[in-house]
């Protein structure tokens, strides 16, 4: 198990737009160690999804999982999932306002995202997927993709929102999961 340092808002690393991994590479010990890096450190901060470039890589890889996740116990289930140059097609016009956190920035803030999206990606084995995501899985897919585009929380997030984690476990958890929760309810029915 290798536990990487997560990078911090501040960081030049994560500005910095991550690069299409060629598909030859995919699977060649350099990727692969990313990818289990990735999985490991995601795991050992109890994150929904971490990017490459959140742990210094300049590839285009993310892994998103969510499994009674303490951090997130509102979300959706997602089995563990890697994704190599992810591309994301917004699919219709509704949005939600989400509160997000973040492993590299300690804040959380009202984030605007699409409900419905098209994903396609290469898995670690280079067999590609296409998706639907839908919700809050939706907006854990934007989250991650946006940082392998140099964008962070804090470039979306209503700034009159933002946040740490103690003042939203004080004064805001409880009102979004409720609200969060029906949201979810309806979309995925």
């Amino acid at each position: 198990m290798t536990v990487r340092e997560i990078l911090q808002i501040g960081h030049p690393s994560l500005r910095q737009p991550a690069a299409a991994v060629p598909p030859a590479d995919i699977a060649g010990a350099r990727v692969q160690g990313i990818v289990d890096d990735l999985i490991d450190t995601m795991r050992h901060a109890n994150g929904a999804g971490l990017a490459a470039n959140q742990i210094g890589e300049t590839d285009r890889i993310v892994v998103i999982e969510v499994n009674d996740n303490p951090r997130y116990p509102y979300k959706p289930r997602i089995p563990l999932t890697v994704a190599v140059n992810p591309e994301l097609e917004v699919l219709g016009d509704e949005t939600v306002v989400i509160n997000e956190g973040c492993l590299s920035v300690p804040l959380r803030g009202d984030v605007v995202r699409s409900v419905h999206l098209g994903v396609r990606y290469l898995d670690r084995d280079g067999n590609e997927h296409c998706i639907t995501a839908r919700g809050l899985t939706a907006g854990t897919w934007q989250h991650e993709c946006d940082h392998l585009d140099g964008v962070l929380i804090t470039d979306r997030a209503d700034p009159s929102t933002l946040c740490t984690w103690e003042q939203f476990e004080q004064h805001h958890r409880d009102a979004f999961i409720e609200r969060i929760t029906r949201f979810n309810e309806r979309v995925l029915a």
